[in-house]
């Protein structure tokens, strides 16, 4: 699809990637990780169970697995990874509790103040592979001020399905060209442009872990670039 010049003033909804672009996935499990079970390489674990989702989403995707929520495909995820680690031991009771950290993830500490900023001017609203509940817990314990809580549970399909970047403007009522997607991967801003949407892009050098620094190098097609959402605040006049 061929995409429109970009006017700010064309965009009304602002849909935002959550994991690794508003909140901080690898720090929040490894705190918690480190806490509980202080024998464990926390920074591994977390990124071990991330590294978990794509395969686990296609294997939805293929019709493996019928659609299932990322409350359980984490879980999936985290009944293969406890042996790996050591934590084989824990009972259904603490496995649940883990698994539900996803829920307790802690914001970049830009994220509340660019976030308020941004809805001054626009609608904003999740747009993640995070289903609704999961979402909304979230929300509410960092504070993040949501219009709307829009997860992939919605549509019944994963990003980068083009359900889901069409989803948002069906939702809204708008032509794709009035909905920018927000988010820290380039894949995923990839698959918004080819639905029609404009696309900024936020630095999370950090999101992997110090030790696994990201390139967060501008890329071409992205109609906007910036540090983190205040910079896109600035950017957008809010």
């Amino acid at each position: 699809m061929h995409k429109t010049p970009f006017k700010p003033d064309s965009v009304q909804v602002l849909a935002f990637d959550i994991f690794g672009t508003v909140v901080d996935w690898h720090g929040s499990i490894k705190r918690e990780v480190q806490a509980l079970y202080p024998q464990v390489d926390a920074g591994a674990f977390a990124l071990a169970w991330r590294a978990g989702y794509k395969p686990a989403m296609q294997r939805v995707m293929s019709g493996e697995l019928g659609w299932t929520l990322i409350d359980d495909l984490h879980r999936l995820i985290l009944n293969d990874l406890l042996a790996q680690f050591g934590l084989s031991h824990l009972s259904e009771a603490e496995r649940g509790q883990l698994n539900r950290v996803w829920h307790r993830l802690d914001a970049w500490p830009d994220s509340v103040a660019g976030l308020t900023r941004l809805k001054s001017k626009y609608t904003i609203c999740s747009l993640s592979n995070g289903n609704i509940g999961l979402l909304t817990d979230m929300a509410k314990r960092a504070g993040l001020p949501w219009d709307c809580v829009l997860s992939a549970e919605v549509f019944r399909a994963y990003k980068p399905d083009p359900a889901v970047y069409r989803g948002v403007a069906k939702v809204f009522d708008l032509d794709p060209s009035q909905v920018m997607l927000v988010a820290a991967h380039h894949d995923d801003l990839e698959g918004a442009r080819a639905c029609g949407l404009h696309t900024a892009y936020i630095e999370r050098p950090l999101e992997m872990g110090a030790s696994k620094l990201k390139d967060v190098s501008p890329q071409p097609g992205n109609d906007l670039h910036a540090v983190d959402l205040n910079a896109l605040a600035e950017q957008l006049g809010c």
